[in-house]
């Protein structure tokens, strides 16, 4: 990885030839100078190579039973009411949803401006503290969600992760959700298997078998990317991640406290708001959002 100070002094020699007399001379070799100086500032920046493309936000639930899958969907709701402020589109991958309403887990396709870099950094750990409302003896419950937020590869960069047809263990079931009259006829549902890493994906919404299975390695590319990107991280922060161990679940990066008090905060940036309502029903998380661009 190139130091700023290489890269400072790369655009400084690039922006220095840009005075030149005839720099327009060679109109192809101008332009590539340019796009090497916009793209040496996006690194400067923190600006990661998907981060102004489409991303795909998975939510799990965790621990606590009903409780965990409520608090999904209303995460879920939190987002959607976000995404719809930003003008985002969204299109539904796969849910797997209880009686109640809950989510045990839902994939999302997030298309719109950076939408990539935007939320990259939502992945993590979300924290619920409340009086459950599925428990008789109205107790305080904590429960747990884990959000995954991944870059969109179906815009291009599909071919910088590569997964031998061997890697793959692909399988086939009866889609139970939209995708018009052939649904629950034919196999159209596609789970793909990433077989060294046991990473799994699950695509049901398109018409076809083939089209779900297109999405779904698509979906797996990214998954592989975050993975290799949070232990690159991790490297360079010298800490050690166990490729046994789910050390994700210990990431917690955003508390929702309803009782005893009500407080949003974020244990990263320290941002916090009491107004609890407009972060979980009206999707106000602008502030959190804005801060994560320092992370």
């Amino acid at each position: 990885m190139q130091k700023k100070e290489e890269m400072q002094g790369k655009i400084s020699a690039l922006e220095a030839e840009m005075v030149s007399g005839d720099f327009w001379s060679d109109k192809i070799h101008a332009q590539a100078v340019i796009k090497e100086i916009a793209e040496l500032k996006e690194k400067l920046a923190g600006v990661g190579k998907y981060d102004r493309g489409n991303a795909v936000m998975t939510i799990f639930s965790g621990a606590g039973g009903d409780d965990a899958e409520d608090f999904s969907s209303m995460l879920l709701n939190m987002y959607l009411k976000f995404f719809e402020k930003q003008n985002f589109e969204v299109k539904l991958l796969h849910e797997n949803k209880n009686d109640h309403g809950g989510y045990r887990n839902i994939t999302l396709e997030i298309h719109g401006k950076s939408a990539y870099g935007m939320l990259k950094n939502e992945s993590g750990v979300h924290r619920l503290v409340r009086i459950s409302p599925f428990n008789a003896k109205k107790l305080r419950h904590t429960s747990f969600s884990m959000v995954e937020v991944i870059p969109d590869f179906k815009d291009g960069g599909s071919d910088d992760i590569v997964i031998p047809a061997d890697d793959i263990k692909v399988e086939f079931s009866r889609s139970s959700g939209p995708g018009g009259q052939n649904v629950n006829k034919r196999e159209t549902a596609v789970r793909v298997v990433h077989i060294p890493t046991g990473l799994a994906v699950h695509v049901e919404t398109e018409r076809s078998q083939e089209q779900n299975r297109e999405k779904a390695v698509q979906v797996l590319k990214g998954k592989l990317f975050k993975m290799e990107d949070d232990r690159r991280k991790a490297a360079e922060s010298g800490m050690y991640i166990s490729k046994t161990t789910e050390i994700e679940w210990g990431n917690q990066i955003r508390s929702y406290v309803l009782h005893p008090y009500k407080m949003v905060k974020d244990h990263r940036t320290d941002v916090e708001t009491a107004n609890v309502d407009a972060v979980l029903e009206d999707g106000e998380i602008e502030a959190f959002i804005e801060a994560e661009r320092e992370l």
